[in-house]
């Protein structure tokens, strides 16, 4: 018998209101953590701070989901032989791709770091040919990324465009923090099958955060101020990370990890917006509407595929 969530987790409406929606999230985490480095007296220039910034907030969002299922009386409940593989994944999801994406952020410009983050979507596409069948590569796939990835790069350049070559530290760890991120959607379509995603999604926030904290104090990151207005814009950014990756998770166990993935193009698009919106940031009409078309035509292009 078909389950019944996978009926209704499956529909292309479905798909696309709860992957856009995911992505607003994380376009909003943008402005929120610039303000939230602000209010927390948070170094620009300590990349371990910041780290601990963010383990702090994802422990936030793993209470939250704890709370969420206690409330809502959702098991919590895993295997024996499950506990090691969702602590594997929180500890390369949450752990290791954040310490890489913070320092690589920190050697880096904010225009390289969010074009090269995108290569998440391109490597989980390329990655899920070899582990899943409905996965496999194509022409049109191929280039629905292509488009959401342009799509991406027209937002983020402005002026002059790109400046200077790549350096290892910083655009090479937002590579690799990149390619971490997308192993890391292929893991958790595997063990979501068998596991509640409410459950995947807590306990490897948890673990992952109480490591980023570990890691971040450890090297340093430790003159963190707590202001009652800091506070409230953390519990915010635990509810992104607690609804975006918990959606999410639903949405890579029941869906193709192309078909969801192609939505992350979209998270930049939303950084931009609502960076002008709350930080007064700069916003070029002519590039963000040739970057929607963009990464719309790339998202319309890998969903008509599905129906092929």
């Amino acid at each position: 018998m078909r389950d019944k969530n996978e009926t209704i987790f499956t529909k292309n409406y479905m798909v696309m209101l709860l992957g856009l929606f995911s992505c607003f999230l994380w376009g909003s985490a943008f402005p929120s953590v610039k303000i939230g480095y602000e209010l927390f007296s948070v170094n620009a220039s300590n990349s371990f701070e910041k780290i601990v910034f963010a383990g702090y907030r994802f422990f936030i969002s793993s209470m939250m989901i704890f709370i969420f299922c206690l409330i809502t009386r959702r098991t919590l409940k895993i295997n024996k032989e499950d506990i090691s593989k969702v602590g594997f994944l929180g500890f390369i999801q949450t752990t290791i791709q954040y310490i890489f994406f913070y320092i690589g952020l920190s050697n880096t410009s904010g225009t390289k770091g969010s074009i090269l983050a995108a290569t998440t979507t391109f490597f989980s596409v390329l990655l899920a040919h070899f582990f899943y069948k409905e996965d496999k590569l194509s022409i049109k796939r191929v280039g629905g990324v292509l488009l959401g990835f342009l799509g991406v790069a027209i937002v983020n350049l402005k002026g002059g465009g790109l400046q200077g070559g790549l350096n290892f530290t910083g655009d090479g760890f937002i590579i690799i923090s990149g390619l971490i991120g997308a192993l890391s959607g292929i893991y958790t379509k595997k063990i979501a099958k068998n596991i509640s995603p409410f459950a995947v999604s807590g306990y490897q926030l948890f673990i992952g955060s109480i490591l980023l904290i570990f890691v971040g104090i450890l090297g340093g990151g430790k003159n963190i101020d707590f202001t009652f207005n800091g506070m409230i814009l953390l519990l915010y950014l635990g509810f992104i990370s607690a609804a975006a990756f918990t959606l999410w998770t639903i949405l890579l166990k029941y869906n193709s990890v192309g078909k969801v993935t192609i939505y992350k193009f979209s998270v930049p698009l939303f950084g931009v917006f609502l960076s002008y919106f709350f930080l007064g940031e700069r916003l070029l009409g002519l590039n963000i509407i040739l970057g929607i078309v963009f990464v719309s035509s790339g998202i319309i292009i890998i969903n008509r595929e599905q129906k092929i």
